[in-house]
């Protein structure tokens, strides 16, 4: 924002006044959407990708300064741990060959990447959340050395006032305690951007709101961590617990978590917009010199960062996006859910049932979510991290029903009549929707695979769970660089 974040120390009336800017914004933005000032133009669809450094033995590598310096490449970011790293693909739509380029893109992108790692004796692995992280990884010290994560962290620690509590109850049970943020950095994740129009983004986001149990049912691939097995996708309730600002009192009041499903349906992006700056304290009042409303007055388009700023510390699953591209402002849904990996089709597939689905769903006379009660979306959202391809979830019209029957027979076919709305070549279309197909028939996804290595490792071969763990990993990691769908893959 134009400012030295490394001096920033923040004053009480630093808070004040950040909190007048960002309702300026929403005076700003609610304007342009009445005067319908943004790019009506849809479809045009990003991708990010996190993914973790590894040595060869498969361990963390806290070496992202040196894999960027060898990179040179501005498609790849930092995230939050010195492990991790962030692809941001070119935005494409994905009309025609859109999803095959993508694949190949990310395909080409990452072997180029990995050949300069290794310069920096790492490797590259997507995969949800990496079993051989261990606590001792994820303290402070391996924060990424960007001042606005340190920030960040000092912030959410203030606003904590004791330290973080994670207690998650799976197959196994892990309790732990931090000083600071970095255990989140242990979730790794892939991020779909689909743009579309202001009068249509309520319908986009209520569609991926009511999908999202689905979604990360059938594509978790993180039930590992500091050596228990915990939920099929343990990033999801890592993410909601690791970064939890409120201690136990403020839980029992019902104060709002930063981490959040949500809990309405929307009928403008407004809602949630304003819904952020009504419930969320700011966290990094950091303010420019731009007056939005004036900006507007002289016939120009506001950047709205500090509401853009305020939207990012509010860690919504999907997550509205504002951008300005090309001098035009637009609308994004940002759909958070998925963890990283198994492999670029893998996760390529993943895209094509999440935009298929929900412009069908958007699209239809009665929508799902004139049908779903809020609450049950966000239950199967809970159910589908918890028990991944093995979940249960309700359906309208369906009860409850195990979410594999549920996408075979009434959701692929939705997907694919929303990749035909989409203009995706069919050729395309049918190759993606039939990997989730075989996952579902299979009940077998990262999650799944993952377990069954592991356990044959313990049981066949007599390896404890840290060598199981470590020997999975290195076999994940090689299975991964073939880029075939993880359904496919030998677990012994």
């Amino acid at each position: 924002m134009g400012k030295d974040l490394a001096t920033i120390a923040f004053a009480p009336e630093d808070r004040v006044t950040y909190r007048h800017k960002v309702r300026r914004c929403l005076d700003a933005l609610a304007r342009m959407l009445d005067e319908s000032l943004f790019a009506t133009v849809d479809g045009m669809t990003g991708l990010e990708i996190e993914l973790n450094l590894v040595d060869e033995d498969a361990q963390p590598a806290m070496r992202n300064a040196e894999v960027l310096d060898h990179l040179a490449d501005p498609t790849f970011q930092t995230e939050l741990g010195k492990f991790n790293l962030e692809l941001n693909a070119p935005p494409r739509t994905i009309t025609g060959d859109g999803l095959w380029a993508y694949e190949q893109e990310v395909l080409e992108t990452l072997r180029r990447a990995a050949d300069r790692a290794a310069k920096a004796e790492s490797g590259l692995v997507l995969i949800g959340m990496l079993p051989t992280l261990s606590p001792d990884h994820l303290v402070l010290a391996n924060l990424s050395a960007n001042h606005r994560y340190r920030l960040l962290n000092d912030e959410m620690v203030g606003a904590r006032g004791e330290q973080f509590h994670v207690d998650i109850r799976g197959v196994e049970r892990l309790q732990s305690t931090s000083d600071s943020i970095v255990p989140e950095a242990a979730c790794t994740s892939v991020q779909f951007h689909l743009q579309v129009p202001p009068d249509r983004f309520a319908r986009y986001w209520n569609a991926s709101q009511a999908i999202a149990g689905v979604q990360v049912a059938v594509g978790a691939n993180s039930p590992y961590f500091h050596g228990r097995r915990l939920w099929a996708e343990t990033r999801i309730a890592l993410f909601e617990q690791a970064t939890d600002t409120r201690p136990e009192e403020l839980k029992a009041q019902g104060v709002r978590p930063r981490v959040w499903f949500g809990e309405r349906w929307i009928t403008s992006v407004f809602d949630l917009f304003e819904e952020n700056a009504r419930y969320f304290p700011p966290l990094l009042p950091i303010m420019d010199d731009e007056d939005p409303v004036r900006v507007l007055d002289d016939g120009g388009v506001p950047r709205l960062g500090e509401l853009r700023l305020h939207n990012g510390t509010v860690y919504r699953w999907n997550r509205p996006v504002y951008d300005v591209m090309n001098g035009r402002p637009h609308l994004r849904v940002e759909n958070r859910v998925l963890p990283s990996g198994p492999t670029v089709v893998d996760l390529v597939a993943n895209a094509a049932f999440y935009f298929g689905l929900i412009r069908q769903l958007a699209d239809e006379e009665r929508p799902i979510w004139s049908q779903l009660a809020f609450a049950a979306a966000e239950d199967n959202f809970h159910r589908g991290a918890r028990d991944g391809i093995g979940a249960v979830v309700h359906w309208p019209g369906h009860g409850e029903v195990p979410v594999t029957d549920l996408v075979r027979s009434v959701l692929l076919p939705k997907a694919a009549s929303g990749l035909d709305r989409f203009g995706v070549d069919p050729a395309h279309r049918d190759r993606l929707l039939g990997i989730i197909d075989e996952r579902c028939r299979l009940a077998r996804n990262g999650a799944t695979w993952q377990t069954e290595a592991v356990c044959a490792a313990e049981l066949r071969r007599g390896l404890s769970r840290p060598a199981a763990l470590h020997d999975m990993v290195l076999r994940y990691w090689a299975l991964q660089q073939s880029n075939e769908p993880v359904h496919t893959w030998p677990t012994d």
